[in-house]
């Protein structure tokens, strides 16, 4: 295989942030989560983000997806600025460009399986892919339950739909924070198997915090932060070499 060359990397990449820094608050009791934070993202890569408590790990995130707003540098997806958007450009371009799984699932309870998923290109106005719905759907293992609502699913099955939904407007970038922390090893480990399959398969990029060194072996390269900055990057990871790692960052 021929490596790609430093300008086809570049031209791959899909997401950048440059010194990103932010704070809170102001004067004495000014708190900063980031120190200047740069990292770049290609196409059909998965990349998990680690650290301990308070290391800037889900503040990181947050700025990345225009969750939140950064104090200084720039953060760009899909060739689009976030640095500097108003609120509801910033609304506009996630909902266009970004898809996310969270936590807690966040489905609502009153649609179907198929409603919730279908939902976001909804709002947006975007008619799905029949093609394509059917290949996330049927990849998830959820035609089956596509007539039933939360409350008649598993954790593992909501979050396959909340990782549909995600996929279905084939977004630049796929965030997942902590997108195992609510199920048991068998479910996390089958929604980070079609994380990884949606990367190799159909080129999604996927960034994901974790603080799992077993969810962290599904990436294909992990960025450490520690004291709102990056201090060590691992890439092809394993749960050992992840435990490794995380021992000399909290050392």
């Amino acid at each position: 295989m021929i490596a790609a060359s430093p300008d086809e990397q570049v031209r791959d990449e899909v997401m950048t942030a440059a010194a990103v820094v932010k704070s809170y608050g102001t004067g004495d009791g000014a708190v900063t989560a980031l120190r200047g934070v740069s990292a770049a993202f290609t196409r059909g890569q998965f990349t998990a983000i680690m650290g301990p408590s308070g290391s800037g790990k889900s503040t990181f995130l947050h700025c990345l997806a225009g969750l939140d707003t950064v104090t200084s540098g720039t953060v760009v997806v899909g060739g689009a600025e976030l640095t500097g958007l108003s609120r509801t450009r910033r609304t506009e371009l996630r909902r266009d460009r970004m898809g996310f799984v969270f936590q807690s699932f966040n489905l609502l309870p009153m649609l179907t399986a198929e409603e919730n998923i279908r939902l976001t290109g909804r709002l947006a106005g975007h008619r799905a892919d029949p093609r394509w719905f059917d290949t996330i759907v049927d990849a998830l293992g959820l035609r089956e339950r596509l007539a039933h609502r939360p409350t008649q699913l598993s954790g593992g099955q909501q979050q396959r739909v909340a990782v549909a939904r995600a996929l279905l407007t084939r977004p630049e970038v796929l965030f997942a924070d902590e997108p195992t922390g609510n199920l048991d090893s068998r479910s996390g480990a089958e929604v980070l198997g079609f994380l990884r399959t949606a990367v190799d398969a159909y080129r999604q990029t996927v960034v994901m915090v974790t603080h799992d060194p077993a969810a962290a072996a599904h990436a294909d390269r992990v960025l450490f932060l520690a004291d709102g900055t990056i201090v060590d990057e691992l890439t092809a990871p394993t749960i050992d070499t992840v435990h490794a790692r995380m021992r000399e960052t909290e050392a």
